[in-house]
């Protein structure tokens, strides 16, 4: 356990956040923790829709039990934040 940046790009937001999470937090924590930052803010909620994370420039989302620590992400990588609907 262990405080860890990354670079929040959330979708829909224009603004790159730095946002602290733990080694042990899985993507949904990540998701959210960047979501703070953004929803409300500068993004609207949309509400039935989940939060997945990809490194930036993928295109495969991390899977959502995945830690920060399995991730293998270095400090202040950028990670996307996309909306997905829950059946996609």
């Amino acid at each position: 356990m262990a405080l860890f940046p990354l670079t929040s790009n959330f979708e829909g937001d224009f603004v790159l956040q730095l946002v602290p999470v733990d080694t042990d937090h899985t993507m949904d924590e990540v998701a959210a923790a960047a979501a703070v930052h953004s929803v409300g803010r500068r993004v609207r909620d949309r509400p039935g829709q989940i939060l997945r994370v990809r490194r930036q420039g993928d295109t495969e989302f991390l899977p959502r039990s995945m830690t920060v620590s399995e991730a293998g992400f270095v400090p202040t990588e950028t990670v996307e934040i996309i909306w997905q609907a829950p059946n996609a």
